[in-house]
């Protein structure tokens, strides 16, 4: 369960909204993580948490500040946010 203390505050995009990061993790199952996590496959599970974040507005986040990052930008409310990631990781985890 992702709650808003999850997140990291960056820095503000060029028109001046709000971004937040979150670690890739949160967008993985106990199933993704079951096998070792070698390189590789660390690599395609950052792919996938991308792929389930993008319709959330998730973007990948490369900085040196924050590794393996995905970055939402324009959220004012933080909290509708969690509640959306939670109801997408909670289908996922009972399907």
């Amino acid at each position: 369960m992702i709650q808003t203390n999850d997140f990291t505050r960056v820095n503000n995009d060029i028109n001046g909204n709000p971004r937040f990061v979150c670690h890739f993790l949160q967008f993985t199952t106990n199933n993704d993580l079951a096998d070792y996590m070698g390189m590789d496959k660390i690599s395609r599970k950052y792919d996938l948490a991308l792929k389930r974040a993008k319709p959330l507005g998730g973007r990948r986040f490369h900085n040196k500040q924050y590794g393996g990052g995905i970055v939402f930008g324009s959220i004012y409310n933080l909290a509708d946010l969690c509640a959306d990631i939670n109801s997408l990781m909670g289908a996922l985890e009972n399907a």
